[in-house]
């Protein structure tokens, strides 16, 4: 089991001489050249969002600058594996002070350390901020209203650099589109007929090695649809060719799209289509 870090815990964990505050810390990794370069998973109680550059990601991404924008929240789990030591900014946020403002954007919620791959321009921008609220942080009587602004600030344009990105490599992730429709055509085909587990967007997600925030952002960003809404589609779509092509009982069918129970399966078809199992199969 991994252990779990507040914010002096895990700065001492890394090599980094900060305060007892478990509020915020806002470091200049440029200063902690001794800083862990490689761990284990480690699991935060804590916002991370951190600037770096000099750091190596893969793949790497043409016309891209050499910084990257990480986000991770409580409940997370790092770990890492670095050549060498890396600059940048990093502000360490406690749940309480920022949670309000991150459960606005889905991407808090990335859960893979997903990198956020910046342009020059929005490099610039957001060193800006980091900058700013490093040297508010090291004021003698620094605010942590302040200090908190700018970091809703960066989630505002984060969320915008996002959308960036997702079009800007659509090569790439129209890939995963098809990807996901290919595992959702399959889903039930190379299952069988028998009793199985209901498709979750969890388990789409984990297929392409994303979070379950990314992945339906990303999903949503290039079809208008939730990741959800083509899962729902998808088992409505398999069911009606269950109801019409096979004598299946209605009972069988639910269990075979993954249903606990049939009255679950009868209600969630009747939702969607506005009529029962048994009746479209009567039409």
């Amino acid at each position: 089991m991994s252990k779990k870090y507040n914010i002096p815990t895990f700065l001492k964990y890394i090599n980094v001489k900060g305060t007892s505050s478990d509020s915020m810390q806002v470091i200049h990794y440029d200063e902690h050249k001794d800083i862990l370069l490689k761990s284990e998973p480690v699991e935060l109680d804590f916002y991370l969002i951190a600037i770096k550059s000099n750091i190596d990601v893969q793949p790497p991404i043409e016309e891209m600058s050499a910084s990257y924008l990480f986000l991770d929240g409580p409940g997370n789990l790092l770990e890492w594996d670095l050549a060498g030591s890396f600059l940048g900014y990093g502000i360490f946020i406690s749940e309480k002070l920022l949670k309000k403002y991150a459960k606005d954007y889905t991407f808090t919620g990335y859960n893979r350390h997903e990198a956020l791959y910046l342009t020059e321009r929005e490099s610039r921008i957001l060193l800006d901020l980091f900058k700013k609220a490093h040297d508010e942080y090291n004021q003698v009587d620094f605010s942590e209203d302040v200090v908190a602004s700018y970091t809703t600030l960066i989630l505002s344009y984060t969320q915008n650099f996002y959308e960036r990105q997702f079009q800007s490599r659509s090569k790439i992730y129209n890939q995963v589109v098809v990807n996901f429709y290919r595992d959702l055509d399959n889903y039930y085909t190379h299952q069988g007929d028998g009793e199985q587990a209901f498709p979750t967007v969890v388990y789409f997600a984990e297929r392409n090695n994303l979070s379950v925030n990314y992945f339906g952002d990303l999903i949503k960003h290039f079809t208008g649809k939730s990741p959800l809404e083509h899962i729902h589609q998808y088992i409505i779509q398999v069911a009606k060719e269950k109801l019409r092509q096979t004598k299946f009982t209605v009972n069988e069918i639910a269990y075979s799209l993954g249903f606990e129970y049939p009255t679950y399966f009868t209600r969630f078809f009747r939702s969607k289509t506005g009529i029962s199992p048994k009746a479209y199969r009567n039409q």
